[in-house]
């Protein structure tokens, strides 16, 4: 009897505790997940899937992770031949001092010494140099002032909403200004972008020109190795497999500082064909603790988070018929209808637990129908509409671009080809439609007198 008076109090403990909250929920559950950072953003890079967000389209300071936008327009430079690798870059006298300032980011770069560009983007990509990134700004587009202008340009390109480019290398311009004849701005300006446009810059860097993982994932290398130039260059990555902070299949992106911008950090990870993007923006620096440290330890948490807890499902398979719209009628046609279907698989992001929250929709294609049918002829496999998933809760956070939305959908198509029908049929039916809808009347006439 005295045990189970004791077993019940316990449970009852329990489930108080449980309801105070003393006794939380998993881990990793959704509402766990708090970014100590003023702005982040969590995206499955595959398709832009956003799964977390935090004041992810608030514009404030990004630092050096401006060279992300530097590197994607070296990137085009170099795929449509307007600049080459090995092509030489001669040092003038303001980017020799400017690289040789020990208070910013840089690999010494001799007057009158002559670098390759690939040499120049390593110490870019890798150590943040700024002098170096300078030249390779130079080098596109005959000035920085220029460079910052096909910035701006190439962000609209891409679809970024809230950004503002003044400079190549994410710098306050005060402290550019010893090195340039001006500064496009004003004298205390920097590079400006949210939290989602970092993450889609990312997203479309890495599915535009993938080889950049190949630089950004080099944990130490040295410059101009065998001259007098020779720099050792550790990555400031230090999630970098190799380094003091690794992290399990981390092997990009950029990092970023400055006093107005704060500690920042683009990362991107892939384990098991799962690949992630995070943005931290201005972390919360804990006493005693450097913001590198604090800027990793945000990015662990919310990777940590994305490979715990979602993985790519197919939810809809092959050849999938929509409940209730398996075929649709069709006008002037041998036949009055033709069967439907998803011509491939839908698969999705889901977090575990809960692939039932998304249901499948139907849009049909209003250019094709008329009166909601289509016209004969109909191709075999012709393309009528598609097929998305609607979140049941709401709560879905979309995507980063509509590419990203594109993914998450299934052409809809039809399953056998419908020729037109010839005029002697088609005459026929006129007149069964018009003796059909004579009955019609009459019948609902008659019914009228009873």
């Amino acid at each position: 009897m005295k045990r189970s008076w004791i077993q019940k109090s316990f449970v009852c403990m329990m489930v108080f505790m449980m309801a105070m909250g003393i006794v939380g929920r998993p881990a990793n559950a959704q509402g766990d997940l708090d970014v100590n950072a003023k702005a982040a953003i969590l995206v499955e890079a595959s398709t832009g899937k956003i799964l977390y967000e935090k004041n992810s389209e608030n514009a404030q300071g990004i630092a050096s992770m401006t060279k992300m936008m530097t590197e994607y327009l070296l990137l085009e430079a170099v795929e449509e031949g307007k600049v080459k690798w090995d092509q030489k870059y001669t040092v003038p006298t303001n980017l020799s001092q400017m690289s040789h300032n020990g208070e910013l980011s840089n690999v010494d770069l001799r007057e009158e010494g002559t670098y390759t560009i690939k040499e120049l983007y390593e110490a870019m990509a890798i150590y943040s140099a700024n002098a170096a990134t300078i030249a390779i700004s130079e080098t596109i587009a005959g000035s920085e002032a220029n460079f910052v202008k096909m910035m701006n340009a190439k962000a609209k390109e891409l679809g970024l909403e809230k950004y503002k480019f003044v400079n190549s290398t994410g710098l306050n311009n005060r402290d550019l200004q010893p090195y340039v004849d001006s500064v496009v701005g004003g004298p205390e300006e920097e590079n400006v972008m949210s939290a989602k446009d970092v993450a889609t810059l990312a997203y479309r860097l890495l599915h535009d020109y993938p080889e950049v993982l190949e630089t950004s994932s080099i944990a130490k290398k040295v410059f101009a190795e065998g001259t007098e130039d020779a720099t050792q260059m550790d990555n400031w990555n230090w999630m970098l497999p190799g380094l003091i902070r690794e992290y399990e299949g981390m092997d990009g992106l950029k990092t970023g500082t400055t006093d107005f911008a704060g500690a920042n950090f683009t990362g991107t990870a892939e384990r098991d064909g799962m690949r992630f993007i995070t943005v931290v923006m201005d972390v919360d620096v804990p006493a005693g603790e450097n913001s590198y440290d604090a800027r990793f330890s945000e990015t662990r948490k919310m990777m940590d988070y994305a490979f715990n807890n979602f993985t790519i499902e197919e939810v809809l398979p092959a050849d999938y018929q929509v409940k209730g719209q398996k075929t649709l009628p069709v006008e002037k046609g041998k036949e009055k209808e033709v069967q439907i279907k998803t011509d491939a698989a839908l698969s999705m992001v889901i977090k575990n637990g809960e692939k039932d929250q998304y249901k499948p929709k139907f849009v049909l294609d209003k250019k094709k129908l008329n009166d909601d049918e289509l016209t004969a002829p109909v191709k075999k496999g012709e393309k009528v509409g598609y097929v998305t998933l609607e979140s049941k809760d709401k709560k879905d956070l979309g995507y980063l671009t509509d590419k990203g939305t594109n993914a998450s959908k299934a052409s809809v198509v039809a399953v056998d080809g419908v020729e037109k029908a010839n005029w002697f049929v088609l005459s026929m039916r006129a007149v069964g439609g018009f003796f059909g809808d004579i009955w019609n009347s009459v019948t609902s006439t008659v019914k009228g007198w009873f």
